[in-house]
């Protein structure tokens, strides 16, 4: 049977409870109050932080015309840190706490892309110049050029409308003419 996410909306939350109660007879019920309060500020801070570092990095590597996959991944990591750190209890507390730890991040975006390429749910195609396009290029890397090693070749027209757009108005967005958008013939 299939772990379903049903299951961990019903199990994470009792066990939560519980850590919580076990805790609260421990140290205190004002203490585990405090306690639970003080991980969540502490973890959106260093959020905060990790997720403007992050943002500058994929804006400098726009910036080199380079896709921020890194960054991208990185922002869906500490997203869901977030809403851990957010969640009151322990339990996902930690588990917001080690996704604010950028090796374990990497380690585990690693394994999430591999899980996937490795399924049959998923499968990557890039828009590359084939073989010999750079060093990820080739077979198992899922930068395969196509079959029979050539490359794929797109044969079309374009028309420069730099100088006659900027002398057109734009026509109302309601406008039924199929021949309003310069981009018509």
């Amino acid at each position: 049977m299939r772990f379903s996410p049903f299951l961990l909306f019903i199990l994470v939350p009792l066990a939560e409870l519980a850590i919580l109660i076990k805790l609260g007879k421990v140290i205190g019920v004002g203490m585990t109050i405090l306690l639970v309060i003080s991980t969540a500020v502490i973890g959106v801070s260093l959020l905060k932080r990790q997720g403007l570092a992050a943002l500058a990095r994929a804006r400098s590597a726009v910036d080199a015309g380079e896709l921020p996959v890194e960054s991208v991944i990185d922002g869906v990591s500490l997203l869901i840190a977030g809403a851990f750190l957010l969640t009151p209890g322990l339990l996902t507390d930690t588990a917001g706490f080690l996704l604010l730890v950028p090796a374990f991040r990497l380690k585990m975006a690693h394994w999430i892309v591999n899980r996937f390429k490795n399924s049959d749910r998923m499968s990557f195609h890039t828009f590359g110049t084939g073989q010999g396009a750079g060093p990820d290029t080739g077979p198992g890397t899922g930068h395969d050029a196509p079959p029979g090693g050539h490359d794929t070749v797109i044969d079309g027209d374009f028309k420069d409308l730099d100088d006659q757009h900027s002398r057109v108005k734009p026509s109302s967005p309601k406008s039924s003419d199929p021949k309003s958008s310069p981009w018509r013939k």
